[in-house]
């Protein structure tokens, strides 16, 4: 469904070189990137500001026209085919509303019913359906500027697939929105992606949308793809710190472990820090053995930190190499 290969973007940049003069310069905003999508995947699109994560986006869409290399979305390039793609293409930026800001909602929906040149009865259908899936119903007839953030960003949900879209391309979706409408906006992609199959590629700075979504994640750093694979791949392949939460049977002095760092005590319950090259089962072993636990967790590290390891590269692997440094999907 969606295809990139080889693609670089370039921007040409006029920078101050004395009081009067300027240079101009050339900045590589995406550098090299290939990667392909299949139907019915779910996949995250991550990297840090800066990345090159907004300028691949929206050259899938065709707001933006590669400098060299090649995109196809449903077999079509989005630069020359943007018409024709916009019937087949779901976008929603979140940052950006698609809705009349001055018109309800309801009479929102209805003109991109006419954009998109839907036919009423199927319009009707789908505008049902979105409804009680999104919840809808309570805010249909007020007008979007009177909307919450929650309710505006289910509404551009609602827009971006009243035409029924085989691929629906989402640029931080829940940015700024309280966990109840979170909860509502997750829930309601992942029902789409597994009942109807729809392909959904997801940029977000969120990363409990990519832990509760995705299982595949593209990471771009510098311009360039440095990794393509599976989320728990990816967390295995960089060492990170795990929390060993022990209870004791009774509080007591902090227990002494070698190599292992007491964080945290409360009572009788203790909080671990065990260091990456640290083995979980010798660990508990060793507590098991010196004191009287009555219950223990691991809790491994979130994507948050092994992610934060890659952007600062105090790991194994080099991003500025790129993909060839870390596993990918198909070894």
């Amino acid at each position: 469904m969606i295809e990139v290969e080889d693609v670089t973007k370039e921007f040409t940049v006029r920078r101050r070189a004395g009081r009067l003069r300027r240079v101009r310069t050339t900045a590589r905003a995406v550098d090299g990137v290939s990667f392909a999508v299949a139907r019915g995947e779910f996949v995250g699109y991550l990297g840090p500001n800066g990345a090159g994560k907004s300028t691949t986006i929206k050259m899938l869409t065709g707001i933006l026209t590669p400098s060299s290399g090649s995109v196809r979305v449903c077999g079509l390039d989005p630069s020359r085919r943007r018409t024709t793609l916009a019937r087949r293409l779901g976008v929603v930026f979140g940052q950006r509303t698609t809705l009349w800001w001055d018109l309800p909602l309801r009479d929102s929906l209805t003109l991109v019913r006419h954009l998109y040149r839907v036919e009423a009865s199927a319009h009707r259908a789908r505008l049902a359906e979105l409804t009680a899936l999104l919840e809808l119903e309570p805010f249909l007839d007020t007008p979007v500027r009177q909307l919450s953030l929650g309710q505006r960003m289910r509404g551009d949900l609602t827009a971006a697939l009243l035409h029924d879209p085989e691929v629906l391309v989402l640029d931080e979706p829940t940015i700024g929105l309280d966990v109840v409408s979170k909860a509502t906006v997750r829930g309601f992609l992942e029902r789409l992606n597994t009942e109807r199959g729809t392909t959904i590629l997801l940029t977000t700075h969120d990363l409990g949308d990519i832990e509760r979504l995705c299982r595949r994640v593209l990471i771009i750093d510098h311009g360039r793809l440095a990794y393509d694979g599976e989320l728990e791949r990816l967390r295995a392949s960089v060492a990170a710190e795990r929390t060993l939460t022990v209870d004791l049977a009774a509080p007591g002095p902090p227990v002494e472990l070698p190599g292992v760092e007491v964080v945290r005590t409360e009572g009788p319950r203790q909080w671990l820090r065990l260091p990456a090259t640290a083995n979980a089962a010798e660990v508990v072993a060793a507590l098991a053995g010196r004191y009287d636990v009555r219950d223990l967790t691991v809790r491994e590290a979130d994507i948050e930190d092994v992610l934060a390891r890659l952007y600062r590269g105090d790991h194994a692997y080099d991003l500025a190499v790129g993909a060839a440094q870390l596993p990918t999907a198909d070894e």
